[in-house]
């Protein structure tokens, strides 16, 4: 039973063929919330700092597991994010550790979905650019690893989480797919798209000129790091077809290139 903002538009729509019950709503109405969560068995709950606003991302968060709480759903998985809970400074990490608390308090059953970073942001509107010239630009060392999940997993792993209920209320997991350089990345973009993708580090300065928020995650990254016991995780979950950077690469579309070059 999706919730959307815009039960109109194409992806609402896409969800309707699927056979799923679109809903209107909103985050921030909690009646809509309450209503539309009747006779729910499980909650998927996920803000967006990036329209929203870190603040408004919060409150929403917030206000929602009030309104599945009183909706009576029996269990609510929060997508936060990997090491929230660790003190980063990284605002946007900070802003779901918050709703991530008030979770925690309300006393219902719930699970915390933790994913790293994504191996779409490749090929996110800031990156598609360079991508396609034959760069692959990242505010990070060559070779500093980072771990990385692909959005599919994502799906499949809160999947995983809704099929396990009891097993799995009052934890919290990270998880992640893939754990790569920079260098290591534009490696295995080359061998999918078929041609050379070199790597090219963007200085933190100029990072910082387009989002502190940002910079702060990088600096991070560097600096610590997500830190997801990965071969651990994928046994445990062994119902997740796990996607290697590899895997992702060897299965996208690149003719997304083409068209960002036109």
């Amino acid at each position: 039973r999706p919730l959307t903002r815009t039960p109109d538009r194409d992806a609402a729509g896409h969800f309707a063929a699927e056979g799923a019950e679109v809903v209107a709503g909103d985050l921030a109405d909690r009646a809509s919330v309450v209503r539309d969560g009747a006779d729910v068995d499980t909650m998927f709950l996920m803000g967006n700092s990036y329209e929203a606003g870190m603040e408004e991302e919060t409150r929403q968060g917030i206000l929602a597991a009030e309104a599945a709480k009183a909706a009576g759903i029996g269990h609510l998985i929060y997508s936060s994010v990997a090491d929230a809970n660790k003190k980063t400074g990284i605002p946007h990490f900070e802003s779901k550790y918050l709703v991530e608390q008030h979770v925690v308090r309300l006393g219902i059953p719930y699970t915390i979905s933790a994913p790293v970073a994504f191996m779409e942001n490749a090929v996110a509107p800031c990156s598609v650019g360079a991508l396609s010239q034959g760069t692959y630009a990242f505010a990070m060392p060559p070779r500093r690893p980072l771990q990385l999940v692909a959005l599919a997993d994502i799906g499949a792993f809160v999947a995983a989480l809704a099929e396990r209920r009891e097993r799995v209320f009052g934890k919290r997991f990270d998880f992640a797919g893939d754990e790569l350089s920079g260098e290591e990345q534009a490696k295995v973009l080359s061998q999918a798209i078929g041609r050379t993708i070199g790597y090219q580090e963007i200085p933190i300065a100029l990072a910082r000129q387009q989002s502190e928020d940002a910079a702060l995650m990088f600096e991070w990254f560097d600096r610590v790091g997500y830190d997801v016991d990965i071969p651990a995780l994928h046994k445990d979950f062994r119902e997740v077809r796990w996607h290697g950077f590899a895997d992702w690469a060897r299965a996208f579309d690149w003719s997304v290139l083409d068209r960002s070059a036109a």
